[in-house]
């Protein structure tokens, strides 16, 4: 009897988790891009909302635009100094040249 009140108390609490779960909208901070961030035109403030992209490395990304005109495609960034695979990797789905 007491196997069966068990099975009948943890099946409906998986249940609700599972739910919970699935409803769940994706964890991003509130300075986190609700849209992707077009590193053509992006300022310095915007730039920063990326995760890891602190003040100097944003201002390195709009220096290194104005010096060597517009990025082509995304994968251009690591082109920037403080700017990894690693880092790109994070912020690859937020950004956009277009």
């Amino acid at each position: 009897m007491r196997s069966f009140m068990v099975k009948g108390f943890v099946f409906p609490l998986v249940l609700v988790f599972a739910l919970v779960s699935m409803m769940t909208v994706p964890s991003f901070s509130e300075d986190s891009p609700a849209k992707k961030i077009n590193i053509n035109s992006a300022s310095v403030k915007e730039l920063q909302k990326l995760p890891q992209i602190g003040a100097v490395v944003a201002q390195r990304i709009v220096d290194y635009r104005g010096k060597h005109g517009k990025f082509t495609k995304i994968e251009e960034i690591m082109k920037v100094k403080g700017i990894g695979e690693k880092m790109f990797l994070k912020i690859k789905p937020l950004i956009t040249v277009e």
